[in-house]
């Protein structure tokens, strides 16, 4: 099953996978850029702080130009997709849990919510 997390939490795991711009320093993992959000659109969510804008832009620049099977068939079954916002907080790693999930029909889970 596929998991989130972020950082500050989960970097060390085998299966970590970077879905943002940036990373960590000393963070060795695999990244996939293809899932991270502009910095252009990160900015403007710093600034403005419209979760709903940040949304549909994420959806509209990055993730309307993938195949989730793609993502999927790079990830792996087991993979930990993660960025830097912790549990609870918006973060696009939830938009793009959401979008592989309701496109491929498979669970995934934030670590938080396994303890």
């Amino acid at each position: 099953m596929i998991k989130t997390s972020y950082f500050a939490k989960s970097s060390q795991l085998p299966r970590a996978i970077a879905i943002s711009a940036s990373v960590p320093p000393g963070f060795k993992g695999p990244r996939l850029r293809a899932l991270a959000p502009p910095y252009d659109l990160i900015e403007k969510y710093k600034r403005d702080n419209d979760e709903v804008y940040f949304e549909e832009q994420y959806k509209e620049r990055v993730l309307n130009n993938l195949d989730p099977k793609a993502v999927y068939k790079v990830t792996g079954p087991d993979a930990v997709l993660l960025c830097w916002e912790k549990s609870g907080s918006f973060c696009h790693r939830h938009i793009a849990a959401d979008w592989l999930s309701s496109n491929l029909g498979i669970e995934i889970i934030e670590m938080d919510s396994l303890f």
